[in-house]
């Protein structure tokens, strides 16, 4: 049995890639880790392939203790404490705030069929995704994967994720299966619900130990949950020997924050912000404000533009986040050819992992400007991008479905969802989407201005 995610000797590479990317000097713990046999090269699907040794592990703990003691990079222009980030933030708001069911259900049901389309190429690198859809005569991408007339030999090189091929494929869907870009907006709901609008970072801790089984947390999830287990309390819960710091897992779990807050990214940012850091820090954190801004502005707004303009205003302006997503967004905008955009894409953000918050986030913020508006055109964009396939969706399917309302999304994206939506969560499985929609428009501030 191989616990993916927090083995020492599993998370050191990966801590060793994350400090580099934050400035830090970390060759003197790579050079020991090397020459007593360790592996450099980080696991991409969270454990290595042979368990190490108890020397190794150990010193691997040892390693990463040492990894966090490290003198912290000035970081002036990444802030990622609440009043540094409200600083920046806009004083008025000119977005509408009433919402509606329509767009409200929209937003539940894009968010599912963007994931859903993207499940079956989970972790498949994007030649691999294109090798799929060229052999079942799909691509340009344009409708649910199928194994129909895939050949043995391109199925072998490349499996579907096995997990989730059993359930997304366009010959076995009915309704949405279980997935964690689900399971997060279900438990953010749970906890406004809960405790309302004054919910803390504790609040959410809290709940995931109450209701998120521990198997279906991933990455700097499940290292936050095992910090909170051994007894640390948010934030430093999210930065005891967590490699994936700031890696897309907080940027999946915020949309409920802005659907409740139509029109006010500022404040679905903050709701955002207590609920990121459990897990994470800095470009973890603004991705998580980042995608609740977008929520708030896109079941009010009335172009793509507007979600995007009301997204980045919530970022600290200088920050690498920040500086991503307006790339991606030009590259995106007016253009043509997606191929050429997810080309460039790789080129800047190729060398990050597959789970990272900006590579991912990039390729949002270019779907969406690529996309239009349109909830097909963006969501077989990005899914086809590759990298993190069923976040990348979930977020821009939600976007997209906000903006199109419930009403004008094509059936074919929607009727398989049979308003049904499995999950782990107790109290949720089954969930029809329209209640989901009542359940979020009830909790929603609406007509509060600026």
């Amino acid at each position: 049995m191989r616990i993916t995610w927090v083995q020492p000797e599993d998370l050191l590479p990966h801590e060793l890639a994350a400090s580099r990317d934050e400035g830090r000097d970390v060759a003197a713990l790579a050079q020991r880790w090397a020459v007593a046999g360790g592996d450099l090269t980080p696991p991409v699907s969270g454990a290595s392939p042979t368990p190490a040794s108890p020397a190794l592990r150990a010193l691997a703990a040892e390693l990463l203790d040492a990894a966090d003691a490290l003198p912290a990079v000035a970081a002036d222009d990444e802030p990622d404490e609440l009043a540094a980030l409200r600083a920046e933030w806009p004083t008025s708001w000119s977005l509408p705030t009433d919402v509606t069911h329509d767009r409200l259900h929209g937003a539940w049901l894009g968010r599912a069929a963007g994931c859903l389309l993207g499940k079956p190429v989970e972790k498949i690198p994007r030649e691999g995704i294109r090798e799929i859809l060229t052999a079942t005569d799909r691509w340009p991408l344009r409708d649910w994967f199928t194994a129909k007339g895939l050949p043995a030999e391109v199925a072998a090189r490349w499996p579907w994720n096995r997990r989730s091929a059993p359930t997304s494929l366009a010959e076995n869907i009915d309704g949405m299966p279980e997935d964690d870009d689900l399971n997060y907006a279900l438990l953010a709901l749970r906890v406004l619900e809960t405790h309302g609008r004054d919910f803390t970072s504790a609040d959410v801790a809290q709940a995931w130990l109450d209701w998120l089984p521990a198997g279906r947390v991933f990455t700097a999830e499940r290292v936050a949950y095992r910090n909170l287990l051994l007894g640390l309390a948010p934030p430093e819960s999210a930065r005891r020997h967590n490699p994936f710091r700031e890696w897309i897992g907080a940027q999946i779990r915020t949309d409920v924050y802005g659907w409740v807050n139509p029109g006010r990214p500022d404040r679905a940012a903050e709701l955002a912000w207590r609920d990121a850091t459990v897990s994470h820090v800095r470009g973890g954190v603004h991705g998580a404000i980042w995608a609740a801004a977008l929520a708030a502005a896109a079941p009010v707004a009335a172009s793509v533009d507007e979600v995007l303009d009301a997204a980045e205003a919530v970022l600290p302006p200088r920050s690498r986040f920040a500086a991503t997503v307006r790339e991606a967004r030009a590259l995106g905008a007016g253009a043509d050819d997606w191929e050429r955009v997810v080309d460039e894409l790789y080129v800047r953000h190729g060398h990050l992992h597959w789970v990272h918050v900006r590579n991912n986030a990039a390729l949002v913020a270019a779907a969406l400007a690529y996309g239009r508006g349109d909830l097909e055109r963006s969501i077989t964009a990005v899914v086809s991008g590759g990298w993190d396939t069923d976040s990348t969706g979930a977020t821009v399917g939600a976007v997209t479905g906000a903006l199109t309302g419930a009403s004008g999304l094509p059936a074919r994206w929607v009727a398989p969802l049979r308003n049904r939506l499995a999950s782990s969560i107790a109290g949720f499985d089954g969930i029809g989407f329209d209640e989901l929609a009542e359940r979020t428009q009830a909790l929603a501030q609406p007509g509060s201005g600026s």
